[in-house]
């Protein structure tokens, strides 16, 4: 077996579409990718909404290998236009509504952007697809074409406390308008696969954590609220579990997919780290303790302030990710002991980055979130 595709497998350059690349994992994807496959031609399209931030992609502008597009996946015409004038043979798609809240306060957009657009694209791959040349296979090694697409471990629902973690064979169960969006554009991924042919791959993660994540997400909301001495909002009881991913592991995992990964399958990719809520705030408390000299308040645990329960909130989710270990020798490098301390480290060292993100828009969707 391969230990690490990059030291010992026979590559080729790829020619990558990223949607979404300006988002949260999209961004460090196309950092790590350009990082690691410097010859590769990385081209990111992003829609640049709130959550999309082309500063954080400042460092590969100007790189010959490098373009970014504004523009959206819902743009069939523009589609055809970069699939042919780029020749892409590979495309990651992470562009995507990816808030609950937000899909509680505004499902539309949701059903828009990760069911519309996911369609929209598929059919722009699927006419570019069928008009080759494309790479071809190189010693068994690297593959050809590959639609990559990013979903996530909520479109199978919610478990009990003594469930096992979700499988790739897991049922379909999904509880909010967003998983439930992204529910329908997997299915119509594997559709794709089942009736045309196409070359797709599903992977699911669980909650990614890292640099570059927009405020709203929970450990951000944290770290940033308790530099500026807001409370820091717990849904319920705060016994709600989540497995958590440091994003740079799972870029490791859509890098292996990417290369190895056989088309029409699915890969659940997690990070064998189950916490309660509760519990993760009370950890990045201490770390923010730790680590930043002049909080506002200290000890930061007495921000703490329960809230009344987000509308239909997953009480579990846990992912198994024995297929993605067994077939493609992946597993997660990082605890989320080490990941955590990295990520607090990261917000801390750069206010310049995420300061001004905090608008006005994003007050008034803070108040209608927390503020009763």
């Amino acid at each position: 077996m391969i230990d690490s595709w990059n030291e010992k497998a026979v590559r080729v350059h790829r020619r990558l579409l990223v949607t979404g690349g300006a988002g949260f994992i999209g961004s460090n994807f196309v950092l790590y990718w350009c990082d690691t496959y410097p010859d590769d031609r990385v081209v990111v399209l992003d829609a640049l909404t709130y959550a999309g931030n082309r500063g954080t992609l400042a460092a590969l502008e100007g790189r010959e290998n490098f373009r970014f597009v504004e523009g959206d996946i819902c743009d069939r015409t523009l589609l055809d236009k970069l699939l042919q004038a780029e020749n892409i043979d590979t495309v990651a798609h992470f562009a995507a509504e990816s808030h609950v809240d937000r899909s509680i306060l505004g499902p539309g957009a949701f059903v828009q952007t990760n069911v519309v657009g996911t369609f929209t694209l598929l059919e722009a791959f699927r006419q570019h697809w069928k008009t080759p040349p494309f790479i071809p296979p190189v010693n068994g090694g690297d593959r050809g074409e590959i639609f990559l697409h990013v979903s996530t471990d909520e479109v199978y629902g919610s478990l009990g406390p003594n469930d096992p973690a979700f499988t790739e064979t897991t049922p379909y169960a999904p509880n909010s308008p967003y998983s439930a969006s992204k529910a329908g554009s997997d299915h119509l991924v594997r559709a794709y696969h089942h009736t045309y042919g196409l070359p797709t791959i599903i992977t699911n993660c669980s909650n990614n954590y890292g640099p570059y994540q927009f405020p709203e997400k929970l450990i951000p909301l944290m770290c940033i609220n308790a530099l500026i001495g807001k409370h820091l909002p717990v849904y319920g009881d705060g016994q709600n579990v989540r497995d958590w991913l440091y994003v740079i592991d799972h870029c490791r995992a859509l890098d292996v997919v990417i290369h190895r990964g056989k088309p029409g399958e699915t890969y659940n990719v997690g990070g064998n780290n189950e916490v309660k809520n509760i519990d993760l705030v009370q950890t990045l408390c201490e770390l923010m303790d730790e680590l930043a000299p002049d909080l506002p308040v200290r000890p930061c645990s007495n921000l703490i302030a329960f809230v009344k329960d987000r509308q239909g909130h997953d009480r579990r989710y846990a992912i198994n990710s024995t297929k993605l270990k067994t077939q493609l020798d992946w597993s997660p490098s990082v605890t989320v002991e080490e990941g955590l301390r990295r990520t607090v480290e990261w917000y801390l060292k750069n206010r310049d980055w995420w300061e001004p993100l905090l608008s006005e828009e994003y007050q008034t969707y803070y108040r209608q979130v927390y503020v009763s």
